[in-house]
């Protein structure tokens, strides 16, 4: 297989050089240490037969299909969770359209419409707790039963273990609405990042002598409000940083949004994406009754993220 990653936005357009190759199928949402041990097996299955490795997930999230009035908090969106499939050692990753139709679709047809004649399975590799069809009828052995009948082999991947408990999305949301990063990016395997396109502030910042490059994050977004030691990617290169998530309760209180320090950085930042990758979670966010103490927290807390960024030795 070439090196080029391919995402594509519908399962109607895959092409033929993706054909006949190993499917990993699920939410992902994440891409942690669980997901990982999926697409290992895709990949272990592909790469010596020579065949493409998918991660076949779906659009919207079918959660926000079926509860549309609970906003889900993605760890992934499909841009971030393709880069990570890539990383992976994927060749592509396809998003399922989830709609009526595809959740009215028996699972005898899930498998015969979706995975054989959409993608072209050769191969399928879910989780042990994977469900499909209308009702979430079909499970593990039903897929394998119905793959015997497509011309489709079936693997299940069984959970991974951390401290005796299964890695799951939901525990990974949890411990990121609680601050506990270090135990969030443990179970990714990687460290939970987002991106956004630094805006316009009221440049309190530059007076206080740590300007900052004002995010506003998606709402659904649920990261604890905060201090955090960061890594900020801007034009493929990687700096260190400290930033605040939340309300400045100091000044306006209004509505959260992501303030980024870029340590030893001179440049205009404006209109342009940034990549914030999170680290360390370093003290909750306090409201400061005179200036001068705030300056001198903020002191402290650079210092610290420093140090949580230097590199060993």
């Amino acid at each position: 297989m070439g090196s080029t990653f391919q995402h594509i936005s519908d399962q109607t357009t895959v092409g033929a050089d993706l054909r006949g190759g190993a499917v990993a199928i699920g939410n992902f949402d994440g891409v942690h240490l669980g997901h990982q041990a999926l697409l290992a097996a895709a990949v272990a299955w592909a790469g010596p037969r020579r065949r493409p490795a998918i991660l076949l997930t779906f659009e919207p999230h079918p959660r926000a299909f079926f509860r549309p009035a609970e906003p889900l908090f993605r760890l992934t969106p499909p841009a971030l969770k393709a880069r990570r499939a890539a990383a992976a050692g994927m060749n592509a990753m396809v998003d399922c359209v989830f709609n009526a139709k595809l959740a009215a679709m028996s699972a005898g047809d899930f498998a015969s419409t979706l995975l054989r004649d959409a993608v072209g399975a050769a191969h399928v590799v879910t989780g042990a707790d994977f469900r499909f069809g209308q009702g979430r009828a079909g499970d593990a052995a039903a897929l394998g039963m119905l793959g015997a009948a497509f011309g489709f082999t079936a693997e299940t991947v069984l959970p991974v273990m951390v401290d005796g408990e299964a890695v799951s999305s939901t525990h990974i949301r949890a411990l990121l609405e609680a601050g506990d990063i270090a135990a969030a990016n443990r179970l990714l395997g990687w460290e939970w990042s987002l991106t956004a396109t630094v805006q316009h502030g009221d440049k309190r910042g530059r007076t206080l002598g740590y300007p900052t490059a004002n995010l506003h994050l998606d709402p659904t977004i649920r990261l604890a409000h905060g201090i955090y030691a960061v890594r900020a990617t801007i034009d493929g290169v990687i700096h260190a940083a400290v930033a605040s998530h939340g309300r400045r309760p100091t000044f306006d209180g209004g509505a959260p949004k992501l303030e980024v320090h870029v340590f030893d950085f001179a440049g205009d930042l404006y209109g342009r994406e940034m990549e914030i990758a999170f680290v360390s979670f370093i003290r909750p966010e306090l409201k400061f009754d005179v200036l001068d103490a705030l300056i001198a927290r903020m002191d402290l807390d650079s210092a610290e993220a420093r140090r949580l960024l230097a590199p060993p030795g």
